[in-house]
């Protein structure tokens, strides 16, 4: 049995409630609108963190309907935000397939995105719960509060691991630790066990991020997307980071000289790609993530121990383990 099908085991019915209801909630009248969407939904992945916020509520109650529709705004609200983020990273494939602005416009990318972000708040006006309500509409200004704060950044050779991790946080974590609080909201736990499920959220997803960002500095990973994007685009990320921090010379000298340029031809990129492996950045980025993984489990042992415990314990180790 896989990670994914051992994640999914104890909430097997659960999930088919929310796929069923799911494939209903972007349905329009609109030709076009519905084209885009279905195309969406069909490279949706595996809904990991929809999958996220119901094993949090389970770990305490049964799944209501405030469990599944917040489960559904934070799926849209991610959705939205991926087709968003391809229009402003000119990104024209994800997952294997052309992006939306790759396949349509990027005028139709925007509409769109704008449309399933409106979806996704009105999904959660159905929870009826404030608490979450607010939590959604929080993490939706804080997603892009994270890139705005990478672009910010202008000046990369210099940026440090601190504002590294402040970036990823808000551009990746806070949406885990949404999942896990959205999932605990919706079944009324108490407030020292939300905090736990919060933490345990956010430390998962620096590591999911952290994995993401390795995997930019592998030719052949399968990850559904070229590599080496992140440092064409001049984004540095932890394992650079560390090799630029940790090393001097001419090669780091000649390395900081492209990252400055943004000269960023083939061979350049592979020679900053070879200059992170060769001075420890990518073994460094994998002790990083190791360190956010005990951090989780150290919040997720404050929590009931049963199968869904377990569960999450295998959706923290599958994180890490991934190959794409």
């Amino acid at each position: 049995m896989s990670f994914i099908e051992k994640i999914r085991q104890p909430i097997l019915a659960e999930l088919q409630e929310f796929e069923n209801v799911f494939n209903t909630v972007l349905k329009s009248d609109n030709t076009l609108l519905s084209n885009v969407h279905e195309y969406v939904m069909q490279g949706h992945g595996k809904k990991m963190r929809p999958i996220l916020t119901i094993l949090a509520a389970k770990l305490f109650g049964e799944i209501n309907k405030a469990t599944l529709y917040g489960a559904f705004s934070l799926e849209l609200l991610h959705t939205a935000s991926l087709v968003h983020d391809d229009v402003v990273d000119d990104t024209m494939e994800r997952r294997g397939r052309p992006s939306v602005n790759a396949k349509w416009t990027n005028k139709v990318a925007v509409l769109s995105g704008d449309y399933i972000l409106s979806k996704s708040l009105h999904s959660a006006t159905v929870t009826h719960n404030l608490r979450i309500l607010e939590a959604i509409a929080t993490i939706g200004m804080i997603l892009p509060d994270g890139e705005l704060l990478q672009l910010a950044n202008t000046e990369q050779a210099a940026l440090t691991e601190e504002k590294y991790l402040d970036i990823i946080k808000r551009k990746t974590a806070m949406l885990f630790a949404t999942c896990t609080e959205v999932g605990g909201l919706s079944v009324n736990v108490d407030e020292q066990s939300l905090n736990h499920l919060k933490k345990y959220g956010e430390y998962l997803g620096m590591c999911f991020q952290i994995k993401d960002d390795i995997f930019d500095y592998y030719e052949d990973a399968q990850v559904g997307k070229p590599t080496g994007n992140d440092v064409r685009d001049g984004k540095l990320t932890l394992p650079l980071i560390f090799a630029l921090r940790n090393t001097n010379g001419t090669e780091k000298d000649e390395i900081v000289k492209m990252i400055s340029n943004k000269d960023f031809s083939t061979e350049n990129i592979n020679k900053i790609m070879q200059f992170a492996h060769d001075n420890g950045g990518v073994e460094y980025a994998i002790s990083r993530m190791n360190d956010f993984k005990k951090l989780a489990i150290e919040e997720l042992m404050n929590l009931p121990d049963n199968e869904i415990r377990i569960s999450l314990i295998e959706y923290l180790e599958f994180v890490a383990d991934r190959d794409f």
